[in-house]
């Protein structure tokens, strides 16, 4: 043997007690419980087996084992017959079929206390409030600065550019469509009518239908020209009246010049400007 190398050494043999005594004594086996061939389709699908778990909660409520559940219930039952030429026997139906089917279809029932739409609670986002300079992101007036006058029932806010200002007049728009910037108006002298809401902004029906003469009357039958919408002067007068207290309260503020100019001007974005990275 070379002087380097030494002897490996053997790793020692448990003897028979240590062995036994490192594991764990096994106890008696317990056996497995068969379940019918019904209940063991429930078990062994992925899909069922929550069925199966529910299934024995109600058996351990009701007191009764789970295979019982399962089992068709009988549809009639054996009762005995006086007599000697009855037959001795019966059978009587446990629930009776059936008889009487509608010929039409019943109107479904209404349900009572269902929560429509109208009734849902609205909120609005945080700094929505009178006076607050909103961005408009969507329409006809995208990309213009204006101010809030209130917030409507509908959800809806009821703003104005003002149309001296942007053109825009008042109109109702949807705070998904707006960004609410940092500016704010002292709006306070500004009394919006309460006849301004959703039903004040509703067209008439009359209004954009086709005319359609008839003969008798001496017209041209083919003649489908549509009417232009016309604003109403009572509209008018009211976008006036708002104006002019709007502009009061700008020319009131310390910075009237910068803030004609921004609610005069457009938003736009240029190269390496970032909506999330930009403070409004």
């Amino acid at each position: 043997m070379p002087a380097d190398k030494k002897p490996v050494a053997k790793p020692k043999a448990k003897t028979p007690a240590k062995a036994a005594a490192g594991k764990p004594k096994a106890g008696p086996k317990k056996p497995k419980k068969s379940l019918p061939k019904n209940a063991r389709k429930l078990v062994i699908h992925a899909s069922t087996r929550p069925l199966w778990s529910k299934l024995r909660k109600t058996a351990k409520r009701k007191g009764v084992a789970p295979e019982n559940l399962l089992k068709k219930r009988a549809k009639f039952v054996v009762k005995p017959i006086g007599g000697e030429k009855n037959g001795g026997k019966r059978l009587v139906r446990i629930k009776k079929e059936r008889k009487y089917y509608p010929t039409e279809d019943q109107p479904k029932k209404h349900r009572t206390g269902h929560v429509t739409y109208k009734m849902h609670k609205r909120s609005f986002k945080a700094g929505l409030e009178p006076g607050r300079v909103v961005i408009v992101l969507a329409g006809r007036h995208k990309g213009k600065r204006v101010v809030v006058l209130k917030t409507l029932p509908s959800g809806l806010l009821l703003v104005t550019g003002p149309h001296i200002i942007n053109g825009c007049p008042l109109r109702r728009m949807h705070q998904m469509f707006t960004i609410v910037t940092s500016t704010k108006l002292d709006v306070s002298s500004v009394k919006v009518p309460d006849e301004v809401n959703d039903k004040y902004f509703k067209r008439k029906r009359d209004d954009g239908k086709k005319k359609s003469s008839k003969r008798g009357e001496g017209g041209d039958i083919f003649d489908t020209k549509t009417e232009a919408y016309k604003p109403d002067e009572q509209r008018k007068k009211l976008q006036i009246e708002v104006d002019t207290k709007i502009l009061d309260a700008v020319r009131k503020n310390p910075e009237k010049k910068l803030l004609f100019s921004y609610l005069g001007s457009f938003f736009q974005l240029r190269n390496r400007m970032y909506p999330h990275k930009m403070k409004f």
